[in-house]
């Protein structure tokens, strides 16, 4: 692919709060709050959050000009969110969507030391956004529209996904690469109670590259499977096969998909690919012998991990960077799991990035992954790459 790329990043954006929590008594701080306490905390850090900042600002510390295309309010916590994205470069806010009628999503997030977090999420203007929100002019002029995090989007799900299947549809007509990511739903709510094997059926035609975590397509595609495998230590991660993915990355290609990437934490990252004629029919200059038919798993790098805010984001920035840049399969897989252990070195989504090049030479000098053995039929080693390919 020609190095004259950019992308589009849409969806899900909120802004974080986070309150510092003092290390000490940190352990009585859940039990001290009561109705008509008042409980003492320390300064509050602003950041954003969602796929819009959290990939989008990944992609542009790996050096791809992105734009993002998220909702806020007219308000003053839109005002904060949007003057954080402007500090990493004005034009990755151009794209911003300011909604008079709606309030800007936030999340309060309390993190006491050695206690899992704790998260009160407002969604705001993102249950609003709707293809006519994206600016339809600006994506054809990119080479990738990315969008993320549907199923905390009303829009997006409710009467069987048609506002998805919509702008995805209008995006791909414009010949412009599309890609989407996923949230899990809440079981509690309607996105968990939605139809997504419908969704999926009207929107993934028009979707090109599909990067939903695993425990995410299996509750929205194969419900009752996802309730058996999590069973009750809730560990779906340890439980997965090579048959299982190559079962459910076929069933997605069947569906219109033609590149499936499935993030397994700390298992690293499954790649399949649909044959050669289907890939060169996505043009950008993507080889179709190189990327056609593949199926790789590629493990992760080790690293001493902070913190896995955004580790998913990530991963798939240094996707879709490795693509815009022409590299093949192997390559693509092994730079996503690069950038996503650079970012679990630091507690928040952004800090522990480091540029294209820097991460690319890290990966080149010999950075050690974490051993994943496989003894599924077919599957073989590649010494070179450091990852298995499959039969698919």
């Amino acid at each position: 692919m020609s190095q004259s790329f950019s992308a589009v990043v849409a969806g899900h954006i909120c802004l974080d709060i986070i309150p510092e929590i003092a290390a000490t008594g940190h352990e009585r701080f859940l039990a001290r709050l009561q109705p008509g306490r008042l409980v003492e905390i320390g300064p509050a850090a602003f950041s954003t959050g969602g796929p819009v900042s959290n990939t989008g600002l990944a992609l542009h510390k790996l050096g791809v000009p992105t734009r993002l295309m998220g909702k806020v309010g007219a308000d003053r916590f839109g005002e904060i969110l949007r003057d954080i994205v402007s500090g990493y470069s004005p034009e990755l806010a151009r794209g911003m969507i300011v909604d008079g009628a709606s309030s800007t999503s936030y999340s309060l997030i309390f993190s006491p030391p050695g206690v899992d977090r704790i998260f009160l999420h407002s969604p705001g203007a993102n249950h609003t956004f709707c293809a006519a929100d994206v600016d339809f002019n600006l994506v054809a002029q990119t080479n990738v529209f990315h969008f993320g995090y549907p199923p905390v989007m009303r829009r997006m799900y409710e009467n069987g996904g048609r506002e998805m299947a919509e702008m995805f549809a209008r995006v791909k007509a414009g010949g412009v690469l599309t890609s989407l990511d996923m949230a899990f739903p809440d079981p509690a709510f309607p996105a968990g109670k939605a139809d997504w094997h419908a969704i999926f059926e009207a929107v993934l035609p028009s979707v090109d590259i599909f990067l939903p975590s695993i425990e995410e397509l299996l509750f929205c595609l194969i419900r009752p499977l996802h309730d058996r495998m999590a069973g009750r230590d809730g560990k779906i991660l340890q439980r997965i096969t090579p048959a299982l993915l190559h079962e459910v990355s076929a069933a997605l290609i069947g569906m219109g998909v033609k590149i499936v990437v499935l993030k397994l934490g700390d298992r690293g990252l499954y790649v399949r690919t649909a044959g050669a004629d289907a890939i060169r029919s996505l043009g950008h200059g993507i080889d179709g012998e190189a990327w056609g038919g593949r199926e790789l798993w590629a493990p992760c790098f080790q690293v001493e991990v902070v913190g896995t805010t955004g580790a998913g984001d990530a991963t798939i920035a240094g996707f879709l960077a490795a693509m815009l840049r022409g590299l093949p399969p192997a390559d693509a897989a092994t730079m996503a799991v690069a950038v996503g252990a650079c970012n679990v070195e630091a507690a928040d989504a952004l800090s522990g990035l480091r540029s294209w090049d820097v991460t690319r030479a890290r990966v080149t000098g010999g950075w050690p992954h974490h051993a994943l053995a496989l003894t599924a039929p077919g599957w073989q080693w590649d010494l070179v790459h450091q990852l298995w390919i499959g039969p698919g």
